[in-house]
């Protein structure tokens, strides 16, 4: 079995954090063709640096906590003590992370389909309907073929953000002590 050290693997997330990630997505969705499924799997791939980081310093951060180590001082396994103590106090930051990460590829996509290398034009795509307004006189004269998608992916953003701070809210097991 092959084993990697977690310092490698950070390492590693660093060396790709090192890229701009938007480039790097237009290069890719440039090379291996414009669609929907494409753009999904290459922000997918290019999304996960950040969520490493985070949990990675979470999980450093609580296993220096009392808690951790009154757990380590009955013989707790390591598995038990990661799952029942470190994960549920770090999955509030995960889910807004998350969120912003959802909202951040949301975004992407849109951008994407804007320059014609996400969705197609037949799939409606809020991308693709900001793209077909961009002429001047379209612009000036019919400003609902752009304001509407606009306004759309703000809501849906804002909307994201909103549920992934409401989630950390009522998931977050230091608030259930108050």
């Amino acid at each position: 079995m092959l084993y990697l050290h977690p310092l490698f693997i950070m390492r590693f997330t660093d060396v790709f954090m090192c890229f701009p990630t938007l480039i790097i997505i237009i290069t890719v969705v440039s090379f291996v063709g414009p669609s929907v499924y494409n753009a999904m799997v290459v922000i997918g791939i290019f999304g996960w640096t950040g969520m490493a980081r985070l949990v990675r310093g979470e999980f450093l951060s609580l296993r220096q906590r009392p808690f951790v180590e009154a757990a380590r001082s009955l013989g707790a396994p390591s598995s038990r003590i990661i799952f029942r103590h470190l994960l549920p106090n770090s999955i509030g930051p995960v889910i807004v992370s998350a969120t912003f990460g959802m909202a951040g590829a949301i975004l992407t996509e849109a951008g994407l389909s804007y320059l014609g290398l996400g969705v197609q034009a037949p799939t409606p795509s809020w991308g693709n309907m900001l793209n077909a307004a961009r002429s001047l006189t379209q612009l000036q004269t019919m400003p609902w073929l752009w304001i509407s998608p606009g306004i759309m992916i703000i809501i849906a953003v804002l909307a994201i953000n909103f549920i992934g701070d409401g989630l950390r809210d009522a998931l977050d097991p230091r608030a259930l002590e108050r």
